[in-house]
C-alpha cells in the first residue's frame, strides 16, 4: 500500500511539473549557464552592481551600446568580446560559441523585461 501511495504521489508531483510548472521543469539553457558563471556577479536580474543605470534592460542596451537599435545581438557580441571601462573583455576567456549563446541569453531576456 505504501509503495503504492509513493508511485501515485510520484506521479502528480512529475505531471505539475512537467505540465503546470514547466519552466521548473526544463534544463538551463547554455547561455544562462554561461551568464550565472561569468557575468551575473554584476548583472544579477539584468541589474548591474557596479553603474546602476548601465543595465541589461532593454532601454539601457539601445542607450549605451553602439549600434544596439541596428543590429542588436552583434552590439552585445561587442561588448562581451571587448568590453569597456569597468566590464572586462571576455574574448579570449569564452569560446566564440559562448559568446554567440550569452549573447543571445541577454537580448532574449532583455526583450522579455528580465
Amino acid at each position: 500500500m505504501r509503495i503504492l501511495l509513493l508511485i501515485l504521489l510520484s506521479a502528480i508531483a512529475l505531471f505539475k511539473l512537467t505540465f503546470i510548472s514547466p519552466a521548473l521543469a526544463a534544463e538551463p539553457s547554455n547561455g544562462a549557464k554561461i551568464f550565472e558563471a561569468n557575468c551575473a556577479s554584476c548583472h544579477i536580474g539584468g541589474g548591474n552592481i557596479l553603474i546602476s543605470q548601465k543595465t541589461l534592460k532593454k532601454e539601457a542596451l539601445s542607450k549605451y551600446l553602439e549600434n544596439y537599435d541596428s543590429d542588436s545581438i552583434q552590439a552585445i557580441i561587442h561588448q562581451v568580446q571587448n568590453g569597456k571601462n569597468a566590464m572586462p573583455a571576455f574574448k579570449g576567456k569564452l569560446s566564440h560559441e559562448d559568446i554567440l549563446e550569452v549573447a543571445a541569453y541577454v537580448f532574449q531576456n532583455a526583450e522579455q523585461g528580465w
